[in-house]
């Protein structure tokens, strides 16, 4: 017989409200169904929500290039995660996992992505290429790819460029990875 558990008390974030609850609670009560092999994810919230090292800074956007390419970039910077929406993003994100340069966590990031990607921020795109961007920006969740210009409008609008180049991606799958991959923390 196996024996489990009673699910563990531990601070989390959902839906903007902090406090004491289970984990198992929080998921039951919203109405987000988690498999026993999600758990991971779980953990994996937990641990990014608590243990982040990301901000907003200008320091923290220089401090990007001299990272070890293996360092990873965790955690909101702007507002506490959400576990639902987590979830969401994750489970969106699978479908462009054939592109390398696209985060599978938009709140675990490899260091190395981010320095690959931010240089391509400043690569000039014209006709069709930088109506896709134009298109991208304007529709948004974010209006653009972050919602204040950090890191992560650098790193995703660079990536953006580089998936309009090197991908063929259109303004609509710009929006779309965009909006999966706000790091921003909240329900947005």
């Amino acid at each position: 017989m196996t024996r489990i558990s009673p699910p563990s008390r531990r601070t989390v974030v959902f839906g903007g409200v902090f406090g004491a609850v289970t984990v198992a609670g929080v998921l039951k009560n919203s109405g987000l169904a988690i498999a026993a092999e999600d758990r991971g994810m779980v953990r994996r919230f937990e641990d990014l929500s608590r243990n982040g090292n990301s901000t907003c800074s200008g320091k923290f956007l220089e401090s990007i290039a001299t990272m070890p390419s293996t360092s990873r970039i965790k955690g909101s910077c702007c507002s506490p995660m959400e576990m639902k929406r987590y979830v969401q993003q994750v489970n969106g994100l699978t479908k462009y996992r054939d592109i390398a340069m696209i985060p599978s966590d938009p709140y675990d990031i490899p260091a190395g992505i981010a320095q690959k990607m931010m240089p391509y921020y400043d690569l000039k795109l014209a006709g069709a290429e930088q109506q896709a961007y134009d298109y991208a920006m304007a529709n948004s969740n974010e209006k653009g790819p972050c919602c204040c210009q950090c890191w992560r409008w650098k790193m995703y609008g660079g990536l953006a460029k580089f998936l309009i180049r090197e991908h063929g991606f259109d303004g609509r799958q710009i929006v779309e990875i965009w909006d999966l991959s706000d790091g921003c923390g909240g329900t947005k």
